[in-house]
C-alpha cells in the first residue's frame, strides 16, 4: 500500500443543471484510495455553506479532513463547465479561491512528513497562485524522498510557461493529455511525437515514467524504457469530467505495484473508461 500527498484544489463543478464536489487532486485521492492506498488532502474551504458541503461529501468519501483547512479569506472554490465542440470539458474557473488561502505551519509539515508519504501529487492550477507555489515548495523540500507526479491539468487563464517548465524539471512522474504534450513541445522543444516526446523527456528530466492520454484512443506510456500505446476501452461517453483523475490514480497504483507498462496502460484505461461511462467524477459517497 502506497501514501500519497495529494496537494490542490477542492471546488465545486457547475454543470448548467447542477454542481458536483471535484477538483483534480481531489479526485484523484478519492481514487487512488479506493484502489487500496493512502491519500493525505491539502486543501482549503471557505466559511461558507459550500464549504460545509464539501467537507461532509470528502468526509463521507472516507478521506482524512485532518489538513482540510476551512478559511473565511476567500470562498469556497468553483468551477463553471461547459462541453466543447469535441465534448471535452471546458473549464471557467474563478479566483482567487479557498484552496489559495492554504497555509501550513511547522508543526503541519512535521505532522505530514512523519506520515511518510511515498509520493506527492499536485497539478498546475493550485501552484499558480504564489501562496500555493510557496506550499508546494515547502512540501518538497520537507519529503525530498517521495516521487513527485505532476498531473498538468492546464486550464485557461492559469497556464504560465516559467511555472510549467520549473514543475517538469522537479517532476519524476508526468501525466498530460495529448493537447498538453504539443504545449509542453512547444514550450520545451520536445519532440512532438508521442514516442519521441516520452523518451527524450526521460533523457532530459529524468523522468520515471510518463503517461499521454488520448481520450477515447486509449494512452502512451513509457515506464523506465518501456514505450507502450494501448487502445482505449469502448463505453458509451456519459461524462468526461474526472476520467483523467481516475486515469491518473490507476497510473500511480500501477507503477507502486512494479507492474510493466502494458499492465499499467489497460488499467490505467478502465479506470478512465469507468469514469466516463457515469455521470459525476466521483462515486457516490
Amino acid at each position: 500500500m502506497a501514501c500519497a500527498l495529494v496537494v490542490g484544489e477542492v471546488l465545486w463543478d457547475r454543470f448548467p443543471d447542477s454542481a458536483r464536489l471535484g477538483g483534480a487532486p481531489l479526485n484523484f485521492a478519492v481514487q487512488f484510495q479506493r484502489l487500496g492506498h493512502t491519500a493525505i488532502l491539502v486543501s482549503a474551504v471557505g466559511v461558507d455553506a459550500a464549504g460545509d458541503a464539501a467537507k461532509r461529501t470528502i468526509q463521507h468519501l472516507g478521506l482524512d479532513v485532518t489538513f482540510l483547512q476551512s478559511t473565511a479569506r476567500f470562498g469556497t472554490g468553483s468551477a463553471a463547465i461547459r462541453m466543447g465542440s469535441a465534448g471535452q470539458p471546458v473549464f471557467t474557473i474563478d479566483r482567487p479561491a479557498a484552496y489559495d488561502a492554504v497555509s501550513l505551519s511547522d508543526a503541519e509539515i512535521a505532522q505530514i512528513s512523519a506520515s511518510n508519504p511515498s509520493w506527492i501529487y499536485h497539478g498546475t492550477l493550485f501552484p499558480h497562485c504564489p501562496d500555493g507555489r510557496r506550499t508546494l515548495d515547502r512540501l518538497l523540500r520537507q519529503l525530498p524522498d517521495a516521487t513527485r507526479f505532476y498531473d498538468l491539468n492546464l486550464r485557461p487563464g492559469f497556464e504560465d510557461p516559467a511555472l510549467i517548465a520549473d514543475l517538469l524539471r522537479a517532476a519524476h512522474v508526468v501525466k498530460l493529455n495529448d493537447e498538453e504534450m504539443r504545449f509542453v513541445s512547444r514550450l520545451t522543444g520536445l519532440p512532438a511525437d508521442r514516442s519521441r516526446f516520452c523518451r527524450d523527456g526521460r533523457r532530459r528530466y529524468g523522468w520515471r515514467a510518463v503517461a499521454i492520454t488520448l481520450g477515447e484512443r486509449g494512452c502512451a506510456m513509457t515506464v523506465g524504457d518501456d514505450y507502450v500505446e494501448a487502445d482505449g476501452i469502448p463505453v458509451d461517453v456519459v461524462d468526461t469530467v474526472g476520467a483523467g483523475d481516475a486515469f491518473a490514480a490507476a497510473f500511480v497504483h500501477g507503477l507502486a505495484s512494479g507492474w510493466p507498462a502494458a499492465r499499467i496502460a489497460d488499467a490505467a484505461n478502465r479506470a478512465g473508461a469507468a469514469v466516463a461511462a457515469v455521470r459525476g467524477a466521483l462515486p457516490e459517497s
